[in-house]
Formats: C-alpha cells, sequence, structure tokens
C-alpha cells in the first residue's frame, strides 16, 4: 500500500516570496528561453503560438500554465502485480533505491558495476517493504554491452521482481524498446496507455536546455501514456547561480517547459515536477550534498508544486557526499531525506544505498537507509489518540512509584508497541561487545545477504517470459549488426 501522508506539509515562503520566484521563472522562459535540441518539440511549440528562435523557445508565461492545468493529480503506477501497483496522489509519498550509480561499494571492495550487483539490488528491493519500486538502473552495469544493455535490465526487471519499474530512459531508442517490452506485458499499447507500467526521469542539462536524448526518450513515454518525470539538475555555481532563489526559479522555468511539452504530446499524460538543487564545494567544484541549501531548496519546491497543482519529486533521498557510510553519511542522508518528507514529497529517488555523491551505490548503505526510511514512515504515520490508549487502568494497576513492565497493558503489547530496529543497537555495553562490538556498517554488512535469502523469483507468466526472451534475442542481433 502507498505510504500516505497525514500531517500538513511545512512551507516557509511567504505569499510575497511566492510571488517574487513567480515573476522570476516568468522572465526567464519569456526573455531567455529555453534550448529544445529536437525538431519536433520546437515544432510543436511553434504551432502552438510560442517564439521560436533556432533551438530555443520563448514563451507565454499563460501557456505554460494553461498546459500544466492538464498534468493529473492522481493516477496509478500499475504492476503486473496489482498488490505492487503504487498510487499517486497528493498525500502520497514513494520511496526507491539509489539509481545510475556507475560503481559499488560492498565492504572495502569499490568496483565498477556489475550486472550480478543490479540484479542483487533489484532483489533487495523486492524484499524491502519501505521501497515501492527499483527505478532502473540502480548501478550501471559495465560488463554488459553499453548499446544493448538497457534490453537486458528490462528482462532482470521482470524476472526479478513484481513492482513498477522505470523506462531505460536513456535516449529514444531504449526507451522505445522499453515500451515495446512493457506492451507485451501489458497486453497491448492501448492496454500499456490505459494502465501505465514505466515510468521515466527526463532530465534536464541544466542550464536551460534539452538535449536530444533526453527529448526523444520524453516524447517516446508521453506517446505512449506512461508517467513521465522532469528533473532539472541545479548544482549552485554550477548549472545554476549561487542564489538558492535563483536556482528555485531556474528550477521552475526549466520544469514547467518541459512538463508543458509533455502535455502537447499527449494531453492528461501522468507526469510530476522534479527538482533536484544542492550546492556545489566552491574551493574544489566538487558537489555537495545534505547540507542547508539543499534542505531549504526542498522546502521551498514543495510550496511552488502545490502552488501549481502539482505532484512532485524531491531532489532528496538518502544523499550525501561522503565516500563511506560514516556518521557523515548518516546526517546528510537524514538532511535530504526529512526536508523532503516535511515538505510532502510525492516521490524520493535515490532513498537507499547512494554514495560519493552518486557515483556510488553501497550495499551497506542501503540497509542503514531502509532503516532511517522504517523510522520515518513510523514517525509521519497518522497519529490518534482514543480513550484506549490513555491506559487509564494501567496508572490503576500499577499505582504511584511501581513500574509497567509486568503491567497487563504491557504483556498484552509489548512485542509490537515500539518500534524494533533491524540495523541499530539498542543493547548494553556488555552485550555489544559480547557479540563482537560492530559498529552500524559492519552489522549492515551482516544484514543484506541475510536479507537476501529471503528472495524468492516472483510468477512470471510462462508466455510473457518467452515473448520478452525472444524480443531481447532479436533486438540485441539487430543492434550488434548496427554496430
Amino acid at each position: 500500500m502507498t505510504f500516505q501522508r497525514t500531517l500538513p506539509p511545512v512551507e516557509i515562503l511567504s505569499e510575497a516570496s511566492l510571488e517574487v520566484l513567480e515573476r522570476g521563472w516568468k522572465r526567464i522562459v519569456s526573455e531567455i528561453g529555453i534550448d529544445f535540441m529536437d525538431e519536433r518539440a520546437v515544432d510543436l511549440f511553434r504551432a502552438h503560438g510560442q517564439k521560436v528562435e533556432g533551438t530555443v523557445v520563448k514563451f507565454d508565461p499563460d501557456f505554460l500554465l494553461e498546459q500544466i492545468a492538464k498534468v493529473p493529480d492522481h493516477f496509478t503506477w500499475h504492476s503486473r502485480n496489482p498488490a505492487r501497483s503504487i498510487e499517486f496522489a497528493p498525500a502520497n509519498m514513494v520511496f526507491l533505491p539509489v539509481n545510475s550509480a556507475p560503481f559499488v561499494l560492498n565492504g572495502s571492495d569499490r568496483h565498477e558495476a556489475r550486472f550480478e550487483d543490479f540484479r542483487t539490488f533489484n532483489r533487495l528491493t523486492y524484499v524491502t517493504d519501505v521501497l515501492d519500486s527499483p527505478g532502473c538502473p540502480s548501478c550501471d552495469p559495465t560488463d554488459v554491452v553499453i548499446e544493448s544493455r538497457h534490453l537486458k535490465l528490462q528482462q532482470a526487471l521482470y524476472e526479478d521482481q513484481d513492482k513498477p519499474h522505470f523506462a531505460s530512459a536513456f535516449d529514444g531508442i531504449s526507451a522505445a524498446d522499453s515500451i515495446a517490452m512493457a506492451t507485451i506485458v501489458a497486453g497491448g499499447r492501448d492496454a500499456l496507455a490505459a494502465r501505465p507500467l514505466l515510468a521515466g526521469v527526463i532530465n534536464c542539462n541544466s542550464p536551460l536546455r534539452y538535449d536530444e536524448r533526453m527529448l526523444a526518450s520524453l516524447i517516446a513515454l508521453a506517446e505512449a501514456g506512461q508517467i513521465v518525470i522532469v528533473t532539472p539538475f541545479i548544482l549552485m555555481g554550477a548549472m545554476g547561480p549561487v542564489s538558492p532563489a535563483a536556482a528555485l526559479a531556474q528550477q521552475t522555468a526549466e520544469t514547467l517547459s518541459a512538463l508543458a511539452l509533455v502535455q502537447l504530446v499527449r494531453p492528461g499524460c501522468p507526469a510530476i515536477m522534479g527538482s533536484f538543487v544542492s550546492h556545489t564545494d566552491m574551493q574544489s567544484g566538487s558537489p555537495g550534498f545534505g547540507g542547508p541549501e539543499s534542505a531549504i531548496g526542498l522546502l521551498a519546491t514543495g510550496q511552488i508544486a502545490r502552488r501549481y497543482g502539482l505532484l512532485w519529486r524531491a531532489g532528496g533521498g538518502g544523499l550525501t557526499s561522503s565516500q563511506v557510510p560514516d556518521a557523515q553519511a548518516a546526517f546528510e542522508a537524514l538532511n535530504t531525506v526529512m526536508p523532503s518528507m516535511l515538505a510532502g514529497a510525492n516521490f524520493q529517488l535515490h532513498c537507499a544505498g547512494w554514495l560519493e555523491s552518486g557515483l556510488v551505490a553501497g550495499y551497506e548503505k542501503f540497509v542503514i537507509d531502509v532503516e532511517m526510511l522504517r523510522i520515518l514512515q513510523r514517525q509521519f504515520a497518522p497519529f490518534e489518540i482514543d480513550e484506549a490508549s490513555l491506559a487509564f487502568d494501567a496508572h490503576v494497576e500499577v499505582g504511584h512509584g511501581g513500574h509497567f513492565f509486568g503491567a497487563v497493558h504491557t504483556l498484552e503489547r509489548f512485542r509490537d508497541c515500539f518500534y524494533r530496529p533491524e540495523v541499530f543497537s539498542t543493547a548494553n555495553f556488555d552485550r555489544w561487545t559480547r557479540y563482537g562490538s560492530l559498529d552500524t556498517a559492519a552489522r549492515a554488512a551482516k544484514r543484506w545477504p541475510e536479507w537476501l535469502e529471503r528472495w524468492q523469483a516472483p510468477p512470471l507468466d510462462d508466455g510473457i517470459r518467452t515473448a520478452l526472451g525472444e524480443y531481447v534475442d532479436r533486438r540485441s542481433a539487430e543492434i550488434e549488426a548496427d554496430l
């Protein structure tokens, strides 16, 4: 069941600040414009009365607002297992693990991602209750030929798990192949459009440009009625000004313009406003995560998305610049997940396993982040007080100066009255020492293989399995012949 937030979202911007931001993004889209490096996109905008200069489109801001008003705020990300489908709605929240890491960290072994790692993260996500989808790819395996890699990734996702997943939206070809494979599973193109199985993240080449590969993927997904998650990637000082306010205006301009394109391709297509604003280390030029500017950006973005009636993807998740799962990693991860929760993000990617500014998917970090997510979901769950919860009879039984360990109320509830951590330790020092004096990362290293043992392949119809395999074999041969 999709996690639902009942607490009202935190809002840090005044109405006056929101109006200033609105004037800012409107000036960007109308006076500077957005570069769309795809002739089909430019032609669509031109046909709808927008000013085109080469590949740069200068927008009437009211036109953008008219188009984004067509984006639905309730839709379903379907799974071939209906019990795993995800319901998107303003109060619902969805969580995914790290995606697109080129390296993997297992203990002290840092290596290029392998296909085995990709499948392991698929399976860990499948057996983890707080993660709704594996996305794609958790890590980008280098031991599979790059030209046909997307086919193997999609095939493995159907075989390893039955939660909904991402298209391989690396370019138009991989997006089209993902859609063709989903069509096999759905039982036809019309059935797929009626019940979307795929979502795809479309990144802006910030500042103010969408390249051919991303636009080809966007158009393919929108034409097929799949979920499009438009996400600028702004590191302040590199891809955006150092002012958080300026970065927020830029992010809004980039997002709304691409969401408008989605609606021109297919009115009513499910789509999500993405965000990803963080800072740059101005001494080294390296990206930084988990800082106060990023947290402020997250809180503000939720408010901006609600202003325009859009579901939104937080640039949150368990982000960190740390190289290992240490105290820095834990704090920076919390300082991106927590603001996203407080701001009411509908979608969070990179919630488990992210290390080293996204270069690394870490097994121990995955486990630690899952523990944190479990705690936060418990913390943000509905809290209701009724007469029974006041436990008046327990006070009568224990009286003054006693203890509640042996009270009837306690004995009836002690097994599940409090959250029980799977990784964090509550042992006293002697017990902790007796069991090896393991720190959190060491305990996490023991947990993920235990979780993996719980994995069993979900059912997959034999006819669908065969059809997917035949498609992958045929397309792989075609791609190899074209090399």
